[in-house]
């Protein structure tokens, strides 16, 4: 994608690096920007383990969520923070199981919103529909996904690679609990995160270099993880990278990226 300026017509700011852009970058995407790519380069050659890294998460989001639909019977989906549309997507995933499937996806990067049509191609039985929200007003996400979802009914809530960007302080468990609150029991969190616990001098290095790009990144232990699952019931096989969780092959080395899923009772 070519912008037209400092600012696109969409009001996406090309002028600094995005995550969800970087992210695209990482994953061979084509919807970033130079500045995007510069700093996707550059996190690679701080990490050549980052691109893995991006693949490894979106192979977690989609053996979590066929799991999900195919061994608990989940059929309502609310994904948080879905960055830009990629193949297959959580619906496809979703809805390649059970053709009924609800999902609500919600993301605030105008670059998102320019995708939605992507997004919205949902099966004729299930609905598809997408949320222009910030996740750090979890209340207005769940207003919007409530006209979509029946949140008396198990939901599936999926926070990919969102936490890493919201500190502690700026309220990341207030905002899970918010969530997981709203939700009835059977319902479900799928969650993964960064951490420096396997290659602490490179994250470091990373997040120094998204610093620089005037974007948060926080990493925490596995430790740290397991408290955003607290009151929940961890799936088996836990906490774990991602890579490492329920693989369809042998993983190629761990990834900096700890992910889980868990039952709300």
């Amino acid at each position: 994608m070519t912008g037209t300026g400092p600012r696109s017509q969409d009001g996406i700011d090309t002028t600094r690096p995005h995550p969800a852009r970087v992210y695209d970058w990482f994953l061979g995407g084509k919807d970033n920007y130079p500045v995007d790519e510069e700093l996707g380069r550059r996190i690679a050659e701080i990490d050549g383990g980052a691109p893995k890294a991006a693949r490894a998460n979106r192979a977690f989001m989609r053996r979590s969520t066929r799991i999900l639909a195919t061994e608990r019977g989940i059929r309502q989906f609310l994904d948080i923070g879905t960055g830009i549309p990629t193949e297959p997507n959580l619906h496809q995933i979703a809805q390649s199981v059970a053709p009924d499937a609800r999902v609500v996806y919600a993301d605030n990067d105008p670059i998102v919103l320019a995708h939605a049509s992507a997004l919205l191609r949902g099966t004729p039985q299930g609905v598809t529909e997408y949320v222009q929200a910030d996740a750090r007003d979890p209340h207005a996400i769940l207003d919007e996904a409530a006209r979509v979802l029946d949140l008396d009914r198990p939901v599936a809530l999926s926070l990919i690679a969102l936490l890493h960007f919201i500190a502690d302080e700026d309220g990341a468990h207030d905002l899970v609990d918010t969530l997981v609150g709203a939700l009835a029991p059977g319902s479900c969190l799928v969650l993964s995160t960064m951490t420096a616990d396997f290659e602490p001098e490179n994250v470091r290095r990373g997040i120094a270099a998204y610093a620089a790009g005037g974007v948060t990144l926080v990493a925490r232990s596995r430790a740290d993880v397991g408290t955003f699952f607290e009151g929940l019931r961890l799936l088996e096989p836990g906490i774990v990278p991602v890579a490492d969780w329920r693989p369809e092959e042998a993983p190629d080395g761990p990834v900096s990226l700890y992910g889980g899923v868990a039952v709300k009772p």
